[in-house]
């Protein structure tokens, strides 16, 4: 944390000071610094003991196991302790290859080539991939995936919560995709693959695109996401066709009628036949039935007809 005077910047009165690392992930790590010298110096130092006893007198081998211990519970101390600083290197680590290396060739031209020479390489360097447009814009979408990385960076730093240490999750690699970016990312503890799906709008605003998309990118490690950054539609671009090179240009076109799209049910040329049907009348009536000697059947009375004894 570097501090400077006091300035007014816009109107408003700024302390001047630019945190490298916050304060919350500073105390965390002096504490799992002291935590891990004190295992790691111990453990070392009774196992150093042990085996040197069987060599030598157990007092002596007791205080070689303490001299080797301190010094190795010093390095484990030294890791933990730098740990922010180195995940800060790694955030930067393509910047700082691509500084470093473009640094070393300039001197190296500068120094060992004349004037003119220099300036045709640059112009070389520079400006044919800047000419041809598929260099071009190959540059471009790298430079977006270390952009994204950052901007991933802030998003986790800002509004998405983290685990009570403060250590942010770790970003991995980025590359370019025909829709945008795509992501790696190692979470921490403390977070999870629901934690950011609802973010996904506020990450799509951070990286300046148009939408966000996460997934799991192992299925046995829910921890390994991939990031999907969406900032152009490929759908809708034209697309090459094999048949361009068979199909002559000069030829006539025909003159094709325009089909007839029917809007409803209309059979005008289908004849449905007419069907008369006969006239029904008064039904016949059947005569009444008669006897041998013609006269009417008595009806049979009910008492008749209910009349048990007949049957006996």
């Amino acid at each position: 944390m570097s501090k400077s005077s006091p300035r007014r910047s816009f109107g408003r009165k700024s302390s001047g000071t630019i945190t490298v690392i916050e304060a919350k992930v500073h105390r965390s790590s002096a504490r799992n610094a002291r935590l891990a010298f004190i295992l790691t110096a111990v453990i070392v130092g009774l196992l150093s003991a042990v085996v040197a006893a069987s060599y030598m007198h157990p007092i002596v081998a007791l205080f070689l196991g303490a001299a080797i211990g301190a010094p190795t519970g010093g390095i484990a101390w030294v890791l933990v302790r730098i740990w922010p600083v180195l995940r800060l290197i790694w955030w930067w680590t393509p910047e700082i290859g691509i500084v470093t290396t473009a640094s070393y060739a300039w001197v190296q031209l500068v120094n060992h080539t004349p004037t003119p020479v220099t300036l045709v390489v640059v112009a070389l360097v520079v400006g044919v991939p800047a000419a041809i447009p598929t260099c071009r814009r190959q540059a471009v979408a790298w430079t977006w995936c270390f952009v994204v990385r950052h901007r991933l960076r802030v998003c986790f730093a800002q509004f998405i919560i983290a685990n009570q240490s403060g250590s942010l999750p770790l970003i991995l690699w980025a590359k370019p995709t025909p829709v945008g970016e795509r992501v790696w990312v190692y979470l921490r503890p403390g977070l999870a693959l629901a934690d950011l799906e609802g973010r996904l709008d506020r990450i799509a605003v951070a990286c300046h695109a148009s939408t966000a998309l996460i997934e799991r990118a192992s299925d046995g490690n829910a921890a390994y996401l991939r990031f999907d950054i969406k900032r152009r539609e490929v759908l809708n671009a034209q697309v090459g066709s094999p048949l361009v090179d068979v199909i002559n240009p000069d030829t006539p076109a025909v003159d094709r009628p325009t089909p007839v799209i029917p809007t409803a049910l209309d059979l005008p040329d289908v004849t449905v036949p007419t069907v008369t049907l006969p006239k029904q009348g008064k039904p016949a009536q059947k005569p009444p039935a008669t006897s041998a000697n013609g006269s009417k059947p008595a009806a049979s009375s009910s008492a008749d007809a209910d009349d048990v004894s007949d049957w006996i």
